[in-house]
C-alpha cells in the first residue's frame, strides 16, 4: 500500500481543494481572495462601485442565508467564467450580516438576499444600481443578463467594453483601414443568439484581434462567405484572405480557444480582477461548551436584536402590512417571551409604542429612537446589541447563527403559549405572528416563500395551542428533511429528525418495521424543554453592563444632538418638514431638557385608554445604579491610594468590573416595594428623595471614608453609640433627682 502513486486522475480532483484550502475564507463569509471577484466591505463598495469607468455586477448576500450559501458555488462559478470580462465589467461580494456592512446594504436598498445589483459605469449613487433577478443556478443566463444590461449603456459606453451591436457591411468592409488588427473574427448567427457577443467579451483581454457578430439577416455578407448554419465563424485576415474557423463544435469556448492561439495574438495591459484594497482581518470566535439539552438565553436575545434591528432596520419606512407584521410580532414577545426583567421592560415599552401608532405608515427612524433607546431622558436600553450564539453557534460563521436562533424563539414562544391561554387570542396567535414576520423581514426570500409555501398549506387546520407546538415542530422537521445534505448543512451539526432518541426516547416507535412518532410524548418534551426552566443564562451580558453602556452612549448622542443643533441653528426648516420629534410617541417619560444633573426615575408614559390595565414600570436601572455607586466608588479609593476624589466619568470603568450586583433581583426589589401599599407617585417621590440622600451620602462618604478601615468606622460607631447612652442617664439622673427635691414636704415654720 504504501508503494502505491496516487492516480493523475484523483490528484486533479484533490487540486481545487487543496487551492480552497490554501487560499482560506473570508471570516464570516462564504467567498475567499483566492475567487475571481472583488470582496468589497464598507470602506470599499462605493469608492469601487460608484463613479467607476467599469460596469459592476454585485451581490449582497448574508453568510446565514440558506439560499445564499447554495448560491455561492453558481456566483463563485461565474466569477470565474467570466474574468477575461475585466475591467469592461466587474463581479463583486458584499456580506450584509457583517455589523461593518449592514449600513452600507441598507444605503444601496437591500431588503432581501441574495440580491445582484449591476451598475453602470460611472453610476452616480447607489440609487443607481438596477436588480438582476437570478433564473435559478443557470450560469449561461447570468451571463446573458450581464450582456444585456451592458448594452443597456446609451450615454457613456465603459471604455473597456469592445462594441457589442451586429456589424455591418459597410464596417466590414472597411475595418482593416480603421483598425490596427492582424485578425477580424466574424461569427454569423441568429437575433437572440449570444455567442458572438460572449466570443467578444471573452477576447477583450487580447490584443492584434478583433471580434464582431453578424446577424443572419445580413444577405450579402451571408453570400459572399457562403454561411449556411448558425452560429459559423469566419476569420478575415489583414491581408485580404478569410477562412471557416476550424473547430469541432460551433460553440463559444472552442472560437476563444482557437483565437487566443492564433500567431500574433497577446495578452493585453489588462489586469485581472484583484483583491480589495483594504485586507480582510481574520478574527475567529472561539468555540462555547453548549448544552444541546438546554435553551440559552444569549441565543435568544441575539435573535431579537438581529430581527429588530436588523432585519426590520432594512426598510427605510414601513406601510401596511409590514406594519401589521411588526406589531403583531412585538405584540407576541411582550406577551409571551420569558426574559430577564430589563428585556421583558423593553419589549413591552415598544409594543405600546407601536400601539399607540395608528398610522399605516411608520418611518424607521422613527422606531430605531425606541429600539436603541439612546435618548435622555428615556429608560436605559435594556437589550444587548451583540449577537453572541451558542447553542446556535456553527464550525464555521456562515452556519447555523440567526437562523437556528429565530427556530428557537418561535419554538419557545408556542410553548408560552400553552403555559399562558387565558392570554391568548386563538391558536394561531403566535404561527400567525411568525409567519407575517418570515413574510415581511426574513432576509433569506427563497426561505419566507418555502415558510409561506408550508403555511399556506395547513397552518389554517391548526385548532389548539398545543397543535400549534406540533405543527411548527413537525414543519421543522420537514425543513431539516429538505436541507440535509446541501451546502447549508454544518457538517459537525447535520440535520437531523428532531428529537433525536437520545434525547426522547420516548418520542420515538417503530410500527411494522417502520419508525413512527408518539406525539403525545414529544409534545410533553417540547413543553419541558422549551421552559423557562430550562433557559440558562450563561453568555449573556450582565444587566448592569448594560446600564452604565446606555449612560454613556446617552451622553454621547446628547452630544452629537447638541453639536447638529448648533450647526443647524439659523436654517429655516422646509415647508412640510415635521419636528424634529418626528413620530411624537415617546417610550420614557418627559424629557428634560438642559437637564445635566442626573436622570431621575420616571414611569414609562403609556396609552391613556389601557392605562388601567397596565402595570406601572419605574425605571430601576436608575435605582440600581444608585444602589451600587457608593460601593464602587469605595473600591476605586483603595485602588488608588492617593486619589482622593473621582468623577462620575471615573467610576464607569468601576462599575463595569464590580461583579457583586449581577444576583441583584430587580423584579423581587421592586415588588418590595410595591407591597408598602403606596402609590406610583409616592414610590417615585420616595425614590427621588433616596437619591438626593444616597448622592448625599456618597459625597461625604468620599470626604470623610479615605484613610479610615471599615473597623475603624464600626469602633467609632461604637464609642459614639456608648457615649451617648451614658450621657442619656446621666441626664435622666439627674432629672429625677431635681423632680424628688421638689416633690418633699416643707416644715411648718413658727
Amino acid at each position: 500500500m504504501a508503494g502505491r502513486r496516487c492516480p493523475p486522475s484523483a490528484l486533479l480532483l484533490l487540486l481545487p481543494l487543496l487551492a480552497a484550502a490554501l487560499a482560506g475564507a473570508q471570516p464570516g463569509g462564504l467567498y475567499s481572495p483566492g475567487d475571481a471577484l472583488v470582496l468589497l466591505q464598507v470602506d470599499t463598495l462605493e469608492r469601487r462601485v460608484l463613479n467607476s469607468s467599469s460596469a459592476w455586477l454585485v451581490e449582497f448576500y448574508a453568510s446565514w442565508c440558506g439560499h445564499c450559501v447554495h448560491f455561492a458555488p453558481t456566483w463563485r462559478a461565474l466569477a470565474a467564467d467570466i474574468q477575461e470580462w475585466s475591467p469592461a465589467v466587474n463581479l463583486g461580494v458584499v456580506n450584509c450580516a457583517d455589523i461593518a456592512n449592514q449600513k452600507a446594504c441598507k444605503k444601496f436598498g437591500i431588503t432581501g438576499f441574495p440580491t445582484l445589483k449591476f451598475f453602470k459605469a460611472f453610476s452616480k449613487s447607489p440609487e443607481d444600481g438596477t436588480k438582476i433577478f437570478h433564473p435559478g443556478d443557470s450560469i449561461q443566463k447570468l451571463r446573458q443578463s450581464i450582456i444585456t444590461n451592458l448594452e443597456m449603456h446609451k450615454e457613456t459606453w465603459p471604455p473597456a467594453c469592445p462594441p457589442l451591436e451586429p456589424a455591418s457591411v459597410e464596417e466590414i468592409r472597411g475595418f482593416f483601414q480603421t483598425n490596427n488588427v492582424m485578425y477580424l473574427a466574424l461569427i454569423f448567427e441568429a437575433n437572440d443568439s449570444f455567442v458572438g457577443r460572449e466570443v467578444t467579451l471573452d477576447m477583450l483581454q487580447y490584443e492584434n484581434v478583433a471580434v464582431r457578430r453578424v446577424l443572419s439577416s445580413e444577405e450579402e455578407l451571408m453570400k459572399k462567405y457562403g454561411v449556411t448554419a448558425f452560429p459559423s465563424g469566419f476569420l478575415l485576415i489583414n491581408n485580404g484572405t478569410f477562412s471557416r474557423i476550424p473547430v469541432k463544435m460551433e460553440a463559444r469556448s472552442f472560437y476563444t480557444y482557437f483565437l487566443r492561439r492564433l500567431p500574433g495574438v497577446t495578452r493585453g495591459p489588462y489586469a485581472p480582477t484583484s483583491a480589495p484594497d483594504t485586507p480582510i482581518k481574520s478574527t475567529l470566535t472561539p468555540r462555547r461548551p453548549a448544552d444541546r439539552s438546554k435553551v440559552y438565553m444569549a441565543d435568544l436575545e441575539s435573535a431579537l436584536h438581529y430581527a429588530l434591528r436588523v432585519e426590520v432596520a432594512r426598510f427605510s419606512v414601513l406601510t401596511g402590512e409590514r406594519v401589521r407584521a411588526l406589531k403583531d410580532f412585538v405584540a407576541v414577545l411582550a406577551k409571551y417571551f420569558p426574559g430577564r426583567p430589563f428585556v421583558q421592560n423593553f419589549l413591552r415599552s415598544v409594543d405600546r409604542w407601536l400601539r399607540n401608532m395608528r398610522v399605516s405608515r411608520i418611518p424607521y427612524s422613527a422606531l430605531e429612537r425606541v429600539l436603541t433607546n439612546r435618548k435622555e431622558g428615556q429608560a436605559p436600553e435594556v437589550l444587548s446589541n451583540n449577537m453572541t450564539w451558542v447553542g446556535c453557534q456553527g464550525s464555521k460563521p456562515h452556519f447555523r447563527g440567526y437562523p437556528c436562533s429565530l427556530w428557537t424563539l418561535f419554538h419557545l414562544l408556542t410553548v408560552q403559549a400553552t403555559r399562558y391561554r387565558r392570554l391568548g387570542t386563538g391558536p394561531l396567535e403566535v404561527l400567525g405572528a411568525m409567519r407575517g414576520y418570515v413574510w415581511s423581514f426574513f432576509g433569506c426570500r427563497e426561505c419566507a416563500q418555502h415558510f409561506e409555501g408550508m403555511a399556506a398549506e395547513s397552518m389554517d387546520k391548526v385548532r389548539s395551542v398545543d397543535k400549534a407546538v406540533l405543527w411548527l415542530w413537525s414543519r421543522h422537521n420537514r425543513v431539516n428533511a429538505r436541507l440535509a445534505g446541501t451546502e447549508t448543512e454544518d457538517p459537525e451539526f447535520p440535520k437531523l429528525q428532531w428529537p433525536p432518541p437520545d434525547l426522547c426516547p420516548l418520542c420515538h416507535g417503530v410500527v411494522n418495521r417502520r419508525h413512527v412518532w408518539d406525539e403525545a410524548a414529544v409534545l410533553r418534551f417540547l413543553k419541558a424543554h422549551f421552559s423557562p426552566a430550562n433557559i440558562i443564562l450563561d453568555y449573556t451580558e450582565p444587566e448592569m453592563v448594560l446600564v452604565v453602556r446606555h449612560s454613556r452612549e446617552a451622553k454621547e448622542g446628547a452630544g452629537e444632538r447638541a453639536m447638529g443643533e448648533e450647526e443647524d441653528e439659523g436654517e429655516e426648516r422646509r415647508p412640510g418638514e415635521p419636528e424634529a420629534a418626528g413620530v411624537g410617541m415617546e417610550v420614557g417619560g418627559s424629557e428634560r431638557r438642559g437637564s445635566s444633573g442626573p436622570r431621575k426615575p420616571s414611569i414609562v408614559r403609556m396609552n391613556p385608554k389601557t392605562q388601567e390595565l397596565e402595570e406601572d414600570i419605574v425605571d430601576l436601572d436608575n435605582f440600581s445604579e444608585l444602589h451600587y455607586k457608593s460601593k464602587a466608588l469605595k473600591a476605586a479609593a483603595v485602588a488608588a491610594n492617593k486619589q482622593w476624589r473621582l468623577s462620575k466619568r471615573d467610576t464607569i470603568p468601576l462599575l463595569l468590573a464590580d461583579d457583586s450586583h449581577q444576583d441583584f433581583d430587580y423584579a423581587a426589589a421592586w415588588e418590595r416595594l410595591r407591597r408598602r401599599g403606596r402609590g406610583s407617585k409616592q414610590l417615585i417621590r420616595a425614590l427621588e428623595e433616596d437619591e438626593g440622600d444616597a448622592l448625599t451620602r456618597n459625597h461625604w462618604f468620599r470626604m470623610l471614608g479615605v484613610g479610615f478601615s471599615r473597623l475603624d468606622l464600626s469602633l467609632c460607631i461604637v464609642l459614639y453609640f456608648l457615649s451617648s447612652m451614658c450621657l442619656l442617664g446621666m441626664y435622666t439622673f439627674f432629672r429625677m433627682r431635681t423632680r424628688l427635691r421638689k416633690g418633699r414636704p416643707g416644715f411648718p415654720t413658727a
